[in-house]
C-alpha cells in the first residue's frame, strides 16, 4: 500500500494492478456527481392523462445516504385555444415529487398563449444505490384543448447532483 501525494490517493496493489482510493472522505454537501440532459423536441396533448415531456435523466447514486439536488427548466410552454391549462409534474420513477407548474396557461377563455418557462429545484432522498430516473410530465387539465412544451424548439434542461449527506 502507498499513498501519492501528487494526486492525494492511496492506492493497494492487488497483485495485478495498482486500486486507487480517495485520501479523503467526502464531507456533507459535497457534490459527488452531476448529470445534464436536456431535450428540443415539442411534444403536445389536448388529453387530461399525464403524459412525457421528453426530458428525463438517470441518476446512480455511490450512497444511500446522498440526496440528489435535481434542478428542471421547462422552456416552450404553450397553450392553444379553448378554456383549459397545464399541470406539470416532476417525477421520481412512478412517484410525484413536485408540482412544477399547478396552473400553466390558465386564461379561462379561448386565448392562445405561450407562457415561456417553470423550474423547479428539489433535494430528494432516494435512499438507493441504484439507478434513478427523473423525468416530467405534463397534461391538457380540461381535457378540451392542446397544451405543448419545448414549443418551437425551445430546450427545456435538467440537471442532477449527487451531495454527499
Amino acid at each position: 500500500m502507498i499513498y501519492e501525494t501528487d494526486t492525494d490517493m492511496v492506492a493497494i496493489w492487488n497483485g495485478t494492478a495498482w486500486r486507487y482510493i480517495s485520501a479523503t472522505t467526502p464531507t456533507n454537501g459535497t457534490v459527488l456527481q452531476m448529470v445534464y440532459a436536456f431535450t428540443a423536441s415539442q411534444v403536445a396533448t389536448s388529453s387530461s392523462t399525464l403524459i412525457d415531456t421528453g426530458l428525463t435523466a438517470t441518476i446512480t447514486p455511490k450512497s444511500t445516504t446522498s440526496k440528489i439536488l435535481v434542478c428542471i427548466q421547462q422552456s416552450g410552454l404553450l397553450k392553444l385555444t379553448n378554456d383549459t391549462y397545464m399541470l406539470l409534474n416532476l417525477y421520481r420513477g412512478a412517484s410525484n415529487i413536485s408540482t412544477i407548474l399547478a396552473q400553466g396557461g390558465v386564461t379561462q377563455n379561448t386565448t392562445t398563449i405561450g407562457f415561456g418557462g417553470a423550474g423547479v429545484m428539489v433535494l430528494d432522498e432516494p435512499a438507493t444505490t441504484s439507478a434513478v430516473t427523473y423525468k416530467t410530465q405534463f397534461n391538457s387539465v380540461n381535457n378540451n384543448s392542446v397544451t405543448a412544451v419545448q414549443h418551437s424548439g425551445a430546450m427545456s434542461t435538467i440537471v442532477l447532483m449527487e451531495v454527499a449527506a
